[in-house]
């Protein structure tokens, strides 16, 4: 393959204009890294929140998607052979390397990273794409590459917040927004011994939840007042309350159904802001963290857990590339019970 060959892509070109499909070179592979040949790629909300202008990190003109499964194959200077023909899912941090976050393999809180595919650089809605060797995790030949892809993000998510969580065996959590990650997150929480109850929209939704280890589910479409149904519930309210959807409404009732000393860890947003009285965390002792992206080790961790059996990554949708528009509508729209994936 020459640098002159061409492969299709979906660009961001800057917030708030639609995605444009484009033709580009395809890339040649440096010394330590690989070309990836993209078997799927993940759509995530986080990608609209990039059309939309409401996460912006300064970059433009970039191909868009990080949550990427393929092939390895063309292995740049200094990489072994054998990871040529590999089956891997990348991980999308490419830290300075230098900072004490990098090296403590926190380069998610990297503060002036070297590349982040499909936020600030070339992602994975596209045929091909160049990444280090080391961002690339192994896949097992028993997992298909469209279930994988999203535990590029979703997946290796789901393992981080959980981890922040530090569930205990027997203690309740609510998962309050059973959407891709959140289902996730479901899995995740029951495999660390919680009793979980799922929170989102949706008879087919809740009955996957159901499916993956909710031992209780509320339909917020059919439940006017969650928190006092989680109370009912629980008897006193949640332990952890994994916080999905990000509107004022959600966060605030978020808070409301922990219990004395319980965790609420933040993983969606919207343009929304979250208001909470200091009274109301002194006084129960509360505590709210928020948690972004994953390390390399829980991608590895879900890889694990996906390969094993403990975690599954149900696929609803998958479409062509040329079908980008279709597939980002159908995340926005949240109905789907299940993972919508470009396949390239």
């Amino acid at each position: 393959m020459s640098e002159t060959d061409t492969m299709r892509v979906v660009r961001f070109m800057e917030p708030r204009r639609p995605f444009a499909l484009r033709a580009v070179s395809v890339p040649s592979p440096g010394p330590d890294q690989v070309r990836v040949r993209i078997a799927a790629c993940g759509v995530c909300r986080t990608d609209l929140h990039l059309r939309d202008g409401l996460l912006d990190l300064g970059k433009r003109d970039f191909t868009v998607g990080h949550e990427i499964s393929g092939t390895i194959e063309a292995c740049g200077d200094n990489v072994p052979a054998q990871w040529q023909g590999k089956r891997v899912v990348i991980y999308y941090y490419i830290g300075c390397g230098l900072c004490r976050y990098c090296r403590n393999g926190e380069e998610y809180l990297c503060p002036a990273p070297k590349a982040q595919p499909g936020f600030s650089s070339d992602g994975g809605y596209a045929e091909n794409i160049v990444v280090p060797l080391r961002n690339c995790v192994p896949l097992p030949d028993n997992v298909d590459m469209a279930e994988a892809a999203p535990m590029g993000c979703a997946g290796s998510t789901a393992v981080h917040a959980g981890k922040m969580a530090e569930i205990r065996p027997g203690e309740w959590v609510v998962i309050n927004g059973a959407g891709g990650v959140g289902m996730a997150v479901v899995q995740y929480a029951r495999y660390a011994g919680g009793r979980v109850i799922a929170v989102g929209m949706g008879a087919e939704r809740m009955a996957l939840a159901r499916q993956l280890g909710a031992e209780y589910t509320i339909d917020a479409a059919e439940v006017p007042d969650v928190a006092a149904r989680v109370a009912e519930i629980t008897g006193e309210g949640a332990d952890v309350v994994f916080e999905l959807v990000g509107t004022s409404a959600t966060m605030k009732a978020s808070i409301t159904m922990l219990r004395r000393r319980g965790r609420m860890v933040m993983i969606g947003y919207t343009a929304e802001d979250f208001h909470v009285h200091p009274v109301e965390l002194i006084v129960r002792e509360i505590t709210v963290r928020g948690s972004v992206g994953s390390s390399l080790e829980d991608l590895y961790e879900a890889i694990d857990l996906l390969a094993r059996g403990v975690i599954q990554s149900p696929v609803a949708r998958r479409h062509s590339l040329e079908e980008f528009e279709t597939a980002l509508s159908e995340v926005q729209d949240g109905e789907l019970p299940g993972r919508v994936v470009l396949l390239p």
